[in-house]
């Protein structure tokens, strides 16, 4: 298995890594998987479910070891957004694929995203999408091999400079 043909996509709930993920493994004739889907299969219910009765930690341990283990080739990831809350899955992940974030501005995620409550949105009681933001978005930096500044652009845009870089 060549280690790096696969693509990551990294980056803040409603940045669009699952929407773009799709349509970028169709047009490079890749494989697609999203792990938010496998984290759900594997428990049977939806995350906001599985949150709302096991807590968030142990949401956040079940996203980062589903991640940890996936195994794939010629294939693009949408990850869920708090998966950069954990390193080793991120170091998987980074070894496997180029690592693609999805850098859309707040205003935009806040336009997207709704009430993060239905969402399943994983955030501590009391934070903001703001605070929620400021402390995700250094960590997509950090893991980064690939930056797309998404601002404004539309799908087709934000997929064309996917495949330049």
């Amino acid at each position: 298995m060549n280690s790096k043909s696969n693509i990551v996509l990294i980056g803040m709930p409603a940045s669009g890594k699952s929407t773009i993920g799709v349509q970028l493994a169709k047009w490079r004739s890749m494989g697609f998987i999203d792990t938010d889907l496998l984290v759900q299969a594997r428990v049977g219910t939806s995350m906001q479910a599985y949150q709302d009765a096991h807590g968030m930690e142990a949401y956040r341990t079940l996203e980062g070891d589903t991640a940890r283990s996936l195994v794939c080739d010629n294939c693009v990831i949408a990850t869920g957004g708090s998966v950069v809350y954990y390193p080793e899955a991120m170091e998987h992940l980074r070894s496997i694929a180029q690592t693609v974030f999805l850098d859309v501005p707040l205003y935009e995620i806040k336009q997207r995203i709704g009430d993060t409550s239905q969402r399943g949105v994983v955030i501590r009681p009391g934070m903001t999408l703001d605070d929620l933001y400021a402390e995700r978005r250094p960590l997509y930096l950090q893991y980064a091999d690939c930056v797309i500044d998404c601002a404004g652009k539309r799908q087709d845009e934000v997929l064309k400079e996917i495949l330049e870089k």
